[in-house]
């Protein structure tokens, strides 16, 4: 057996452990719309097929047909029959007309009251098929229908854990309104398994076609070159691309603010440097626009500015054209500015040891580097040199992208280094602002990405900056963004050896080092201390009687809870087992117990939604809490009052709070 046959077989059985009822019995999508999804893919299907097939549903008959005849056409004579339309529209329109219809006849439910909003859920999907489809016709792929109908169904899986899950999804929109973690993680924490892989599952259980199975299970993440999906890449990165630019524009499937991220080689698949993006949105806004007559759904009015907002992410996401290193002239430059980027693996390091030898090897008198804040679209500070740089001076760098002139704009896209002066009359308010006449940008890249730009500049000496210190400088410019990337790759694996594997949180080792920081304080403010221990109840119930798998999860929500309620100056980790501890610092006893019953609560809250899910049992906590004493020569005597609290806790009927 495959890795992905073991995996596929865990996912079928996480399903079974959240569904209601079985897949293959579940009726999400009519028999009518299987059909015509198969109908796609049989070659010797004909118009006279499709005619026959809708005509066997009345009721989609009249609407399909009521669709055709609306404003939207404009269609100069009623068109009496569907075998009429098929002739008039083409195969292609008629049968994404009966597919829509099918889709929200089932889907829908306007006196819906729950937290999952299906009629912005069917809005969602249908800016993703059209965009798709506009995409892929942009693209000259070989089957834009079969893309549309993928993009229609990428989410298919919410939908099956909305109606037939045991846990639905509106409990899990409730339960996880405040978690700041990616929603596929939160989903899986809560179901057993994300969307995708729950809609997959369903594909798989209808015998839906490979190819948009292969879609729906990785439309938020490219398969790597090992996936048996591997050979769709590009269908897939078209939904992928699609759904982004959807959740961009507010036209998420749901309301949570966790939008997904845009796959750093989804520009290599679709070439999004070609495509007109302004005429493809303009072509969905129109498609979308035709179906607000007949479904009755407000659709929003997206300009040009949502164009360029997009066009300006993607230029942050694509990827690296710059020449090897090997191409570049290396002539004058000191062998130390280019190994100065590779003596530590501390970023604070080693941007400024990298800047000052910069400095000393091309004389310039100020190097500012500034970071790019793709959310906020803006330029910000983060190191200069020399350090004594006037800091007033320093926030005319901070300014947003869209403030940017076009030729750097366009340095920032091309990927390369530009002299910005008074050669170009766009570069004056620029330089007014740096308060210079000319100066150098060069973009910084790491791992293929866009992560700064270097500032340099002669502004006292007005030296002129020459082409030829562009090409000295690239050089080191590509060592400093190898060298930041490994700088990234150290902390994650520090942070990898410092957290618990499961949930996320510092283990055992990192509680125990802010516990000897902690006792290392002075008096008054270990005053202010308090320990507390969390140990979630009957939790080897979890295991006995739901699995592994309920109780790893029941333990990440927990984690997740904590998370979310935690101050970033207080600490909290797992101690082991089903044991969390959580350090606060200038607290007292009324804010220790406030801490602690928030937590309770929330964990008692998503219990009570998840009850059904852990086959009755309740997911509640036993929560004990020290407060330091002048008495506590250790932080281990101060720890083993807690947990002694914690277990008088249990004593006391779980589910509370004892401080001592």
């Amino acid at each position: 057996m495959t890795d992905f046959s073991h995996q596929a077989l865990a996912i079928n059985q996480a399903a079974d452990a959240i569904l209601k009822h079985k897949v293959n019995s579940l009726q999400v999508i009519p028999a009518v719309a299987i059909k015509l999804l198969r109908l796609t893919h049989d070659e010797n299907t004909d118009v006279g097929d499709l005619s026959m097939l809708i005509e066997t549903e009345p009721t989609l008959t009249a609407k399909v047909l009521r669709n055709v005849n609306s404003a939207a056409f404009a269609l100069a004579h009623k068109i009496t029959s569907i075998k009429q339309a098929v002739s008039i529209l083409g195969f292609s329109a008629v049968r994404q007309l009966a597919l829509n219809q099918l889709f929200y006849n089932k889907l829908i439910d306007h006196k819906s009251k729950q937290q999952f909003d299906q009629l912005f859920f069917w809005q969602h999907c249908l800016f993703v098929a059209s965009l798709s489809r506009a995409i892929a016709t942009a693209l000259k792929h070989p089957d834009v229908d079969l893309i549309y109908t993928a993009g229609l169904m990428h989410d298919i899986g919410k939908i099956v854990l909305e109606t037939h899950g045991k846990v639905s999804y509106s409990d899990f929109i409730l339960a996880c309104k405040n978690d700041e973690q990616p929603t596929l993680l939160g989903e899986h924490d809560l179901f057993g398994l994300n969307h995708a892989e729950m809609g997959y599952t369903f594909c798989q259980q209808w015998d839906i076609p490979e190819q948009i199975s292969a879609i729906v299970y990785c439309h938020h993440e490219l398969p790597d070159d090992n996936s048996p999906f591997a050979i769709y890449k590009r269908d897939i990165a078209i939904v992928h691309f699609a759904n982004y630019i959807a959740w961009m524009q507010g036209i998420g499937s749901i309301a949570l603010n966790n939008s997904p991220e845009l796959h750093a080689e989804t520009s290599k698949y679709l070439a999004i440097e070609k495509p007109d993006l302004e005429s493809l949105l303009n072509h969905v806004d129109q498609e979308m626009q035709h179906t607000r007559e007949f479904y009755g759904i407000q659709f929003p009015n997206i300009n040009r500015l949502r164009a360029a907002l997009v066009q300006t992410t993607l230029l942050l996401s694509t990827h690296n054209k710059r020449n090897s290193i090997a191409e570049r002239r290396t002539d004058n430059i000191s062998i130390t500015s280019l190994t100065t980027p590779h003596k530590s693996l501390i970023s604070s390091e080693i941007v400024p040891w990298t800047l000052a030898v910069m400095q000393k090897d091309f004389a310039f008198e100020r190097l500012v580097m500034l970071d790019i804040n793709p959310k906020q679209r803006s330029l910000t500070t983060t190191y200069t040199w020399p350090e004594s740089v006037d800091k007033n001076s320093l926030q005319a760098f901070n300014i947003k992208l869209d403030e940017l002139p076009s030729t750097i704009l366009n340095s920032l896209r091309e990927r390369n280094a530009i002299i910005i002066n008074t050669n170009n009359d766009k570069n004056r308010t620029i330089l007014r602002q740096f308060d210079v006449e000319e100066f150098l940008i060069i973009p910084v890249l790491s791992l293929n990405r866009l992560v700064a730009l270097l500032y340099a500049d002669k502004h006292k000496t007005k030296t002129p900056i020459t082409d030829n210190c562009i090409e000295q400088i690239n050089p080191i410019i590509h060592e400093l963004g190898v060298a930041l990337a490994n700088a990234k790759r150290f902390e994650l694996e520090k942070k990898r050896a410092e957290l618990d594997p499961l949930t996320g949180l510092l283990n055992k080792r990192m509680v125990t080092d802010f516990l000897t920081q902690t006792f290392a304080l002075k008096p008054e403010q270990l005053s202010k201390v308090a320990i507390g221990f969390i140990d979630i109840d009957y939790f080897k119930k979890f295991n006995d009687t739901c699995g592994h798998q309920a109780g790893d999860d029941a333990l990440k929500i927990v984690a997740q809870i904590m998370l979310t309620l935690t101050r970033p100056s207080d600490f909290i980790g797992r101690y082991g087992g089903e044991e969390f501890v959580f350090i606060l610092r200038n607290t007292d006893k009324q804010g220790a117990y406030s801490y602690a019953e928030r937590i309770r609560q929330e964990i008692e809250r998503k219990g009570i939604i998840l009850s059904q899910r852990f086959q009755g049992h309740a997911l509640t906590v036993s929560i004990g809490v020290s407060l330091y004493s002048p008495n506590f020569s250790t932080y281990q005597e101060m720890v083993e009052v807690a947990d002694t609290a914690m277990y008088s806790a249990k004593s006391d009927g779980r589910n509370c709070i004892k401080i001592k």
